[in-house]
């Protein structure tokens, strides 16, 4: 791994140059040799996880390592276009959920379209195009009369018709890239127009459509790093639940009103800043928790009880990782990255007659 190709995650007070070698090469060491990412050895792989950290390592320059993530989700995709929810250490033969998460089923397009940038690679675009236009498929088919997804399908073709607005919220970011990729493709696919716009709009105004999880930090910056809301509406969101989320020295709550920090969800808040042209709160917040390094590994400490000055739980996940690596990555100007959550180059798709 080349100084070069890491430069940008080079972060004062985040991470050194010998910091983010170690943190990579330990996000490497636990990736099968099939391509699989878990949560880490012997634990599970969920697919949206394990395509963050593909993106992250597209982000250090590790471009086969992230092909090899994205063809493993090639390769085990289910013939609905879906993946199951939970594989044993990446075994795709070894099913511990069976449940069809939307999110995560979505969030290929996402990852494909940040390896694209990255790369600039159209054998690989070509060659995933049936993978996200299958996927987008499905997660479609979950969509509500009034924009919002169903959060699940199950193994026997029924769904639930509740929605999620962390999860519709990324999804609402996967549409988007989506759509970048079929134009990319000139693939023109006016019905995943209409289902964005449908979504951002009950994002945006239909709160009751939604789970109410308003406990959960991602329920509050999610709609804002998802790309729905924007400008002062962001804004707003943010400063409003600051108090309730951040914990200054220590990160963001998971959930409130635990005393329990998550690496995970204090870099991507970081990030959602960076969105918002933030980047010093953003750094502020980044280094917030460098107490979850581990110094031998490079990877983070997935959360903190900070009441009991205790990790928890002991476990070093690729996704901690993953989030924290693209969070650098965006604050040190990395183009893919910047281009695909800062959004100004994604469709927006169409918006809804609704609520004029």
């Amino acid at each position: 791994m080349t100084a070069s190709r890491t430069e940008h995650l080079v972060l004062p007070g985040v991470l050194t140059a010998e910091q983010a070698a170690a943190t990579v090469a330990g996000l490497l060491a636990v990736q099968r040799e099939d391509g699989a990412i878990p949560w880490f050895r012997g634990h599970h792989l969920d697919p949206w996880d394990h395509t963050e950290a593909a993106m992250a390592l597209d982000a250090a320059g590790e471009h086969e390592a992230a092909e090899r993530a994205y063809e493993w989700l090639a390769r085990h995709q289910n013939a609905d276009g879906s993946w199951y929810a939970a594989y044993q250490d990446g075994d795709f033969a070894q099913v511990t959920d069976r449940g069809r998460e939307t999110n995560f089923v979505a969030y290929i397009a996402v990852g494909v379209w940040h390896h694209y940038l990255s790369t600039g690679d159209d054998t690989f675009l070509d060659g995933m195009w049936p993978t996200v236009y299958a996927a987008v498929e499905y997660v479609l088919r979950l969509q509500q009369p009034g924009g919002e997804i169903g959060w699940k399908g199950e193994d026997d073709g029924t769904f639930t018709t509740d929605a999620l607005l962390t999860g519709s919220s990324s999804i609402h970011h996967a549409l988007r890239c989506a759509l970048a990729i079929a134009e990319q493709r000139e693939e023109a696919q006016p019905d995943w127009e209409l289902a964005v716009g449908a979504v951002r709009h009950a994002i945006r105004r239909h709160p009751e459509r939604f789970l109410d999880k308003d406990r959960y930090s991602m329920d509050w910056y999610y709609p804002v790093l998802g790309g729905a809301l924007t400008d002062a509406e962001a804004k707003s969101r943010v400063e409003d639940g600051w108090e309730r989320f951040v914990v200054p020295e220590y990160g963001v709550r998971c959930v409130v009103p635990n005393p329990w920090v998550t690496g995970g969800e204090s870099a991507e808040l970081a990030l959602t800043l960076w969105v918002m042209g933030e980047s010093d709160r953003a750094l502020e917040i980044l280094k917030s928790i460098r107490h979850l390094r581990d110094d031998e590994s490079g990877l983070y400490w997935t959360g903190y009880v900070f009441e009991d000055d205790a990790i928890w739980p002991r476990e070093l996940t690729t996704w901690t990782v993953g989030s924290l690596l693209l969070a650098v990555a965006a604050l040190g100007g990395h183009e893919a990255t910047c281009a695909v959550f800062g959004g100004e180059r994604l469709p927006l798709g169409l918006d809804p007659d609704c609520c004029a």
